[in-house]
């Protein structure tokens, strides 16, 4: 990295694009100054800061470029220095946007669901908080993920995202740089715990995101890994069959409960430890406690509303919702794992999200299974 990039105050995972508007609009310093310090023609260190410049009627690049600018300030370049046209900058009191593991972290979470079918990222001038909706069965829209603002800033300025609708509410996808981005992270991810069991077919494979989650069993010393697809849920597949009499196998109200109880899964792995201990809730473990919680352990109401809704199903019923909604195993690992006949695991799930839809209902939560 060059001299430039290390002394400009800036966070590591800010583009160099965007490094290089910020040194030239805020920090007054010239093209070829620029250039010379990054190796490259003035022509290209131009084409950028345009390109950046152009990005600026996206309303969370312009809050992210903002805020960078306002974070840094201009410090007195020593003589030394000043031949070679680098400036110095020192931050102000003000943090940095975001950190480089929390949008690694978010990105695992919040761009494969942006990756499913539909999805889009809204996000409105007064909201903290961006929300990731997508159109259910019904052609309702429901909230499926939620992001910090200052994470969404940061998405968009590495062009992971794109502003498809300004306006009040501005509409985002997900960009073939943020589909790489997410790809190379999970084969690392794949990787570092021994990579995938078997390959996926070619051209099947383009429309899945594979990846590997680690889960707690009852009983077991360690971990087992199980191989799931993240952009898609099992609950989704099982929406689109239909019964004989045409009828779709999974009412609406039965898909949106499945993807309330995943929505609250995720909000409570949100923070520094992701991977919450949900083996208590498994068959076999004990329920109805979740131990002292720390601030490291995410979103309290969401870990409890879990807990509600795992206790009320009980066991059995408890674990196929925990396992398919939320761990997104498929059918037929889930089936073999609980001893089940083969194809009886669907019927199981469908008991399990009748209850489920009872229980929002019972507790007054029937009205966010429409969005």
């Amino acid at each position: 990295m060059s001299d430039l990039s290390a002394n400009a105050g800036l966070p590591g995972w800010v583009p160099l694009g965007a490094r290089l508007y910020l040194a030239h609009v805020v920090g007054g310093v010239s093209l070829r100054s620029l250039a010379r310090c990054e190796g490259r023609n003035a022509s290209t260190v131009l084409r950028q800061v345009r390109r950046v410049e152009g990005r600026r009627d996206d309303p969370l690049v312009d809050e992210a470029l903002t805020h960078l600018g306002r974070t840094i300030g201009p410090d007195p370049v020593p003589p030394e220095r000043k031949e070679r046209g680098v400036m110095t900058k020192a931050l102000r009191s003000d943090p940095p946007v975001t950190d480089e593991p929390t949008i690694a972290r978010e990105a695992r979470r919040v761009l494969r669901r942006l990756t499913e079918p539909g999805a889009v990222l809204a996000i409105a001038p007064d909201m903290e908080k961006a929300a990731v909706m997508r159109d259910g069965p019904d052609g309702t829209p429901a909230r499926i993920a939620v992001v910090d603002r200052k994470v969404a800033q940061a998405f968009a300025l590495k062009d992971w995202i794109a502003c498809r609708k300004p306006g009040r509410v501005a509409i985002y996808e997900i960009t073939a740089a943020g589909r790489s981005a997410l790809k190379r992270m999970l084969d690392e991810d794949a990787r570092a715990h021994g990579g995938l069991a078997e390959a996926a077919a070619p051209w099947a494979d383009q429309h899945r995101i594979w990846a590997e989650r680690m889960i707690d069993d009852a009983g077991e010393d360690a971990p087992r890994s199980v191989r799931v697809n993240l952009a898609e849920s099992p609950v989704q597949v099982l929406a689109r069959r239909r019964e004989k009499d045409g009828a779709p196998f999974l009412s609406p109200d039965l898909v949106a409960a499945a993807e309330r109880l995943r929505e609250d899964f995720e909000l409570a792995q949100m923070g520094p430890r992701v991977a919450q201990n949900w083996d208590r809730f498994l068959a076999g473990g004990e329920r109805g406690r979740l131990g002292p919680a720390g601030p490291a352990e995410g979103p309290r109401a969401a870990r409890e509303r879990v807990a509600a809704a795992l206790r009320d199903l009980g066991p059995g019923l408890g674990d196929v919702a925990l396992r398919v909604c939320c761990f997104l195993e498929g059918l037929e690992a889930t089936e073999q794992r609980m001893g089940w006949s083969a194809r009886s695991g669907k019927i199981v799930l469908r008991i399990a999200l009748t209850r489920l839809r009872r229980h929002y209902e019972e507790t007054g939560a029937a009205h966010l299974l429409i969005g």
